[in-house]
């Protein structure tokens, strides 16, 4: 392995940065090149069918079998123009990448003649098998019936690769029996619920507000490390993180990368990446360098949350597909290096209106300003209640080493609105008691007339919050970077549905059974969910050990590790939600509850297979040779008649090393062992949990073994990358 390693630094060396040469300078001439939106269907259909499509998505309704049969036969028409052969049913399963079953649009006649062929039969619907996908026990292993079908409302692509191009058509993923076995299907059903929940209270303030969208717009953070350096690390390979290798001399801590000039073999992978994405119809317009060595991030505008998650997962493919060609890994995994930040994946998440008006976006007039209270005050309570199902949407093994690590916010959820914000909400909640004359300016009195001096950049941003407003949208920063975007955004959607169900109906109660005015019941809902929520919004540093602290005397939730933030999709409050809104039944919910678990066992058992065999055959033998180096040294120093003097201090490096040895092989030995027990628990929680604090417990031990070993051993017999700092060079 350390030939592998030197060989790795040398043509690392050698590489330089590649050409990339663009369709046009004007990205408006080739963006969304290779989607089948509007304009390709517009070119492609009859006038006719053109309409009937665009109001059957608009309508969210079902489209019928001759429609399908004529998108099929423009799409087949489309795609074959640019060279497609296959098409493919693209779907999001619980594995958390993308799936895809390629098809040929190849068929034959009944008299064996051979034709192209794609019917509207084979758009809606697929049957690929299901049999090897998470479905935590909704089937049998034997059964391997699972349906895809269209959404409409994602526009087909085309994806290129090794010079071929596919049909990639968006779908949903369902179970025989019609259970979700996907991210899709859910995410889809909460964009309809908070739609139907957010228009009757929109209608309060404007009636021509028939329809309100999620739009999202998803930052992704990555890492980039040389494709051979990659390769030279079984650790890297296998787990998507460094489980052995102490920290450089120089990490991150002069901030010197931040925002720094981008290396030049990045930016050509950047470009390359980016034009990909573009051609897909992916708005991307923002890159620069993170705060961590060979750290980026890049992100898009803001999209219908549905076409915003898809774009995301087909980023992250685009950018592992790209990153080959230039010598490169991404890493996505939420916390590849000790002791460095990690990454993560900031969902920027607001509402808007068929009318054009952002609801999370303050306005000019207090009438405006009353609508937008109403959101953002409710999105806060939403949080409030729900918070724990929040951190458990993002739970996951990776996300642990990364959530309160001293640059991602912590396990605690809690809302950061700034000053100013704080202080409207304070003095709404203040005036509760003032009494109204009539001909008082109601609006003057509550102290809304002074939203509008609010501006997008009000006030300084609160990097250490999960979820901060920030003029205009919430950005929920604590989704990891490796994450499908919609487990966190169909909790988001549910949880401010449900809570504006809840206004709606308390609102018009008041003004039904008190003849109070609307504008004073809904300030009257509003001061009251001010008042109830106030422990949720905290202001200050969330990763300090006071506010861990004082979270705890306000009664928020600090739950540290995955399998212990799961446990609140068995409550029966959270069963009750989503059943009642037809999000998951109580079988799906309790099917992604053991498929997480599942999911988080088998990547702590990989990891710990890996370290136990890094450990034990690999470093050990090393160790051990350079101990017989010592070794014979020692006997040198004898010959020229050289003891104590010169050999004691070697004497006690032999020593040392049987010692971190001895350490190595007892933890090692105890941590295959406590793996064993866990795996004989069948209660799959118990078995997670066992995982997390037995199994865990033994890395830290081996990994402290082993780096005091590794500063010990010559630099030229050491198996693995000696520094961290030699995965970032550029």
């Amino acid at each position: 392995m350390a030939i592998l390693r030197f060989k790795a630094l040398e043509l690392v060396s050698q590489r330089k940065p590649a050409e990339v040469a663009l369709p046009s300078l004007k990205i408006s001439e080739y963006f969304g090149e290779n989607v089948f939106g509007f304009s390709a269907l517009r070119a492609t259909m009859s006038s006719e069918n053109f309409k009937r499509l665009g109001r059957t998505i608009e309508a969210g309704e079902k489209v019928d079998r001759d429609l399908a049969d004529a998108v099929a036969a423009a799409m087949k028409t489309w795609a074959m123009s640019k060279g497609a052969t296959h098409y493919t049913h693209w779907f999001q399963p619980l594995t958390g990448s993308t799936a895809e079953k390629h098809d040929s649009f190849f068929d034959l006649t009944g008299d064996g003649d051979a034709i192209e062929s794609f019917k509207g039969s084979a758009l809606v619907q697929q049957e690929p098998d299901a049999s090897s996908f998470p479905s935590g026990g909704i089937r049998n292993t034997f059964e391997a019936r699972g349906y895809s079908a269209w959404d409409p409302s994602s526009p087909a692509f085309l994806i290129e690769n090794a010079g071929t191009r596919t049909l990639c058509i968006p779908t949903i993923f369902v179970s025989y029996t019609g259970e979700a076995l996907d991210y899709k299907t859910p995410l889809l059903k909460s964009l309809h619920l908070l739609n139907q929940a957010a228009v009757p209270v929109c209608q309060y303030f404007d009636k021509e507000v028939v329809k309100v969208n999620t739009t999202l717009g998803i930052e992704q953070e990555y890492f980039l490390v040389d494709r051979a350096l990659y390769e030279a690390r079984p650790d890297l390979m296998m787990t998507g993180r460094t489980l052995f290798g102490h920290a450089p001399a120089k990490g991150q801590q002069l901030e010197d990368h931040y925002f720094g000039s981008i290396p030049s073999r990045v930016h050509s992978f950047m470009v390359d990446f980016e034009k990909s994405s573009l051609k897909l119809g992916i708005p991307l317009r923002t890159r620069h360098n993170e705060v961590a060595p060979n750290q980026f991030e890049c992100a898009p505008t803001f999209e219908d949350a549905n076409l915003a998650v898809d774009h995301n997962q087909l980023l992250m493919d685009i950018m592992d597909r790209v990153a080959e060609r230039h010598g490169f890994k991404v890493l996505l995994h939420e916390k590849p290096y000790k002791g460095v930040n990690g990454s993560g994946k900031h969902n920027n998440w607001a509402m808007s209106t068929n009318t054009g008006v952002n609801l999370l976006a303050p306005g000019k007039r207090p009438k405006e300003n009353l609508q937008f209270l109403t959101f953002f005050i409710n999105t806060i309570m939403a949080v409030h209640k729900h918070a724990d199902l929040l951190r458990a949407s993002i739970a996951s093994a990776s996300n642990d080493h990364r959530l309160g690590a001293n640059e991602a916010p912590p396990a605690i959820m809690s809302v950061f609105v700034g000053q100013q914000l704080t202080a409207v909400l304070e003095e709404l909640e203040r005036t509760a008691k003032v009494p109204m004359e009539k001909g008082d300016n109601m609006y003057l009195k509550l102290g809304i007339d002074k939203i509008p001096e609010i501006l997008r950049d009000n006030t300084d941003r609160n990097r250490t919050s999960p979820f901060a407003f920030t003029g205009n949208k919430f950005e929920f920063r604590a989704v990891g970077s490796s994450a499908n975007s919609s487990s966190s955004m169909t909790v988001l959607n549910t949880i401010v549905a449900d809570q504006l169900m809840e206004f709606r109906q308390s609102v018009d109660e008041l003004i039904e059974k008190k003849d109070m005015k609307k504008e004073l019941a809904i300030i009257q809902v509003l001061r009251e969910y001010v008042a109830a929520s106030k422990a949720i919004r905290f202001e200050g540093n969330g990763y300090s050990k006071e506010w861990e602290d004082e979270a705890a005397e306000r009664g928020l939730s600090n739950i540290k590790s995955t399998p212990l933030a799961l446990d609140v999709y068995e409550r029966e409050e959270v069963k009750a939600l989503y059943t009642r809104h037809g999000i998951f039944s109580e079988v799906e919910l309790c099917a992604r509850h053991e498929i997480l678990l599942e999911e988080y066992i088998k990547k702590i058992q990989i990891e710990s297979r890996v370290m136990g065999d890094l450990a034990m055959n690999h470093v050990i033998p090393t160790a051990i040779a350079y101990q017989n180096k010592l070794i014979q040294n020692i006997r040198g120093l004898k010959d020229l008649g050289l003891e104590d003097e010169y050999t004691q201090t070697t004497i006690e490096s032999i020593k040392r090393i049987s010692s971190h040895i001895k350490n190595i092989q007892v933890n090692v030995v105890e941590m295959i062992q406590s793996r064993k027990v866990a795996n004989k628990i069948e209660n799959v929680r118990e078995r997670a949990i066992f995982y997390n604090e037995k199994v865990l417990g033994f890395f830290e031990p081996i990994r402290t073994s082993v780096d005091k070993l590794e500063l010990m051993v010559d630099d030229e017999d050491w198996p693995l990358v000696k520094y961290r700092e030699l995965m970032f060079r550029r």
